[in-house]
């Protein structure tokens, strides 16, 4: 029988809250740092455009999101340890 690998997520789950966390792959932190230089640059070229600069924010906010829903952990309101089995 042919198991599948395990997947790994490139920004797992936070322990408290809804979303993800730092990320936990080189992929993922690749990732980041591309974005964060993306909205950097984004905010030295738009700022004389407020309605273009909000489209633009809103737009690599939702690249965020849906690259976290593809790439991390599924999201869902955790706890902490009352989210963890006992003797984990």
């Amino acid at each position: 029988m042919v198991t599948e690998p395990a997947r790994k997520y490139w920004f797992p789950a936070k322990r408290y809250g809804w979303g993800w966390g730092p990320p936990s792959a080189w992929q993922g932190w690749v990732f980041f740092v591309a974005w964060s230089a993306a909205v950097a640059a984004g905010t030295r070229l738009l700022p004389e455009h407020p309605a273009g600069f909000a489209i633009y924010v809103l737009t690599m906010i939702v690249a965020m999101i849906a690259v976290g829903y593809w790439k991390g952990e599924p999201p869902r309101w955790r706890w902490g340890d009352r989210d963890e089995p006992p003797g984990a």
